[in-house]
Parts: structure tokens; sequence; C-alpha cells
């Protein structure tokens, strides 16, 4: 089979689509052959991202509206969306992290806007999917948190402690659907060129007097590769887990980070 038609006849959910890893990963599975739904906050970017989504036969992209910083406005829509026959074979899980600081430093709204954006919103997301996973027989969840779960990173103290929930939550779940033929895995990137990384690198700067041209070298430094990822890198490696060929992987952290994590 063609890789362009793996995921034919298959709809994957991808959130945080507008930009960076998730934009990236929407074209990939899109070129795999899937529908695939858009979903962020940002109705302009979601048109804009659309646009950017190649087809091929008869798929059909969509997008839908949910700001996850508001978990019950997001459960309404997909609630919505279920309700009118959609099923979902293939969830994306990925949301933005919080701003970066010292764990002593953080308060506690930064602790619970972060588990409402990242736990509570991949919970009610699968509650609202799982189902038509099980009825359609194939059915595909892929969290992108970050390498913190394996090794905690300098400076991002909330975000550590709320990607490691995220990654039990994970495995959990693998647990209890992986009966059903539906494999749960999380993708771990490293070092990424996004406006994530881009923000965390401004604030650094900041910080620091140091150049962004040389913290982006200082964190190319950490990679055996000597360098950071591109986002369709990492989208790579969360196709290959939503693909077919990956039915027998469960339950699993992958990294994406050329070798900067140091434990296995």
């Amino acid at each position: 089979m063609e890789i362009t038609q793996f995921l034919q006849n298959k709809t994957a959910l991808v959130c945080g689509s507008t930009q960076g890893i998730g934009k990236s990963t929407a074209i990939k599975l899109a070129e795999m052959g899937a529908n695939v739904v858009l979903i962020a906050r940002n109705e302009v970017k979601l048109k804009e991202a659309l646009q950017k989504l190649p087809f091929s036969g008869n798929q059909k992209h969509t997008y839908l509206v949910a700001d996850f910083s508001k978990p019950e406005e997001l459960k309404n829509i997909i609630s919505e969306f279920v309700a009118k026959g959609n099923k979902v074979n293939i969830l994306v899980n990925n949301t933005g992290g919080p701003k970066g600081g010292p764990i002593k430093d953080a308060t506690t709204e930064e602790f619970i806007n972060t588990f409402n954006q990242h736990l509570i919103c991949n919970h009610i997301l699968v509650q609202a999917l799982y189902p038509g996973m099980i009825e359609s027989g194939y059915g595909r969840i892929i969290n992108v948190i970050s390498t913190s779960v394996k090794q905690p990173l300098p400076n991002l103290g909330v975000s550590n402690t709320i990607r490691g929930a995220v990654a039990s939550w994970s495995k959990t779940l693998a647990n209890e659907l992986g009966q059903y033929g539906i494999t749960v895995n999380n993708v771990l990137p490293g070092a990424t060129n996004t406006i994530r990384l881009q923000g965390i690198a401004e604030a650094k700067s900041e910080k620091t007097g140091e150049t962004i041209s040389d913290i982006f070298q200082e964190m190319a430094e950490e990679s055996p590769m000597k360098r950071i990822a591109q986002p369709e890198e990492v989208a790579a490696a969360i196709a290959f887990l939503a693909s077919p060929e990956a039915s027998y992987i469960n339950g699993i952290n992958l990294p994406v980070d050329g070798g900067r994590t140091k434990s296995l």
C-alpha cells in the first residue's frame, strides 16, 4: 500500500494545528490520506492552515474553533461535533506549554490552568471520541508532551509537573483501551524550531543578556546531533504511531530529541 493510502477513510483530529508541530502533523496525516479536523482557538489561523492541507481522492478537511483554557467550552463543541454523527479515528493531543520559570516561584493558578489546558482537555476529547473509535474498529490517541517526563528540564517547573501527569494518565488509558484495539502513546519532542521555543529563548535572553542565536546554539549543542529539530521531524513520528504499521505499539513514551535525553 502506498503511504498516501495508509490513512484513507480515516479521520484525524489534530489539536493546536495552526502552527508548529500541530500544523506539520495535520499536513502529514493529510498526505497519508486522512480526513483532517483542525482544532485551535484562532479561526483566522485555522482557515489559513486549512488551505495548506493536501487533498487527494475524496478527502474532506474541516476545523473546529475551541479555546483550551475553557474546558467546558471545549466539551460543548466536541459533544456537538460527535452528536452530528462524526467519528474520529486518530486524536492528536497537542497544546502549547506554560511560561517558563523555577517551580519554587510558580503560582497555584499556573498549575491549575495548565492542568486544565492539558490533562483535562485531553480527557474531555478522549471521552467524547473513544466510543467512535471502538465502533469503527480503529483508534489511535497520540499525546505530544515533553522529554521532561523522563528528565525534568531546568526552569520549566510547571510544565515538568503537568507533563508528568499527562504521561501517567496516558499509560493508564493505554492499559484500559488496548483491549479495543485502541493504542495510546506519547511523543516527546526535544528542542524544536517552533514559536514556543522562540518564546523560551526570548525570555532567557531578557534574563541573561545572551543573544537568541547563542541560546539556540546552546540548545543545539545539548543534542548529540548538534542541532534542534524541525516540526516536520516530530510530525513524522506522530504519523507513524497513527498508522496501521504501529498497531502493536501501545503505552510508550517516544522521545524525538536527537538523543538529548540521557535516560533510556
